[in-house]
C-alpha cells in the first residue's frame, strides 16, 4: 500500500513541476522575454541598486508573475549590508 501511496505523491510533483514549467514557458511567450534579456534586466538592476546597497548578487532572483491578466515583475534581492550616509 505504501508503494501506491509513494507513486501518487511523485506523479502529483511531477505534475505539478510540469505546470509551473508551463506556466513559465506561457509568460515568457507573452511578455516575448527572452532568457538572456532577463539576464540582462538582473545585471542592470543589481548593479543600481548596489550603488547604494550591499546585495547577495549570487542570490538575486529576477522572474515574471502573472495574476489573471495582469504581469509582473518580481525581484527578490537579499541585502547584506546597508551603506549608510550622514546628511549634514
Amino acid at each position: 500500500m505504501r508503494r501506491v501511496v509513494d507513486r501518487l505523491r511523485r506523479k502529483q510533483k511531477s505534475a505539478s513541476t510540469a505546470k509551473e514549467r508551463l506556466q513559465l514557458v506561457l509568460i515568457h511567450d507573452r511578455t516575448d522575454l527572452s532568457p538572456s534579456v532577463m539576464e540582462d534586466m538582473r545585471d542592470e538592476i543589481i548593479e543600481v541598486i548596489s550603488r547604494h546597497i550591499n546585495v547577495d548578487r549570487d542570490s538575486v532572483k529576477i522572474k515574471v508573475q502573472q495574476d489573471g491578466r495582469e504581469q509582473y515583475l518580481l525581484a527578490e534581492i537579499p541585502i547584506l549590508q546597508t551603506n549608510r550616509r550622514r546628511s549634514g
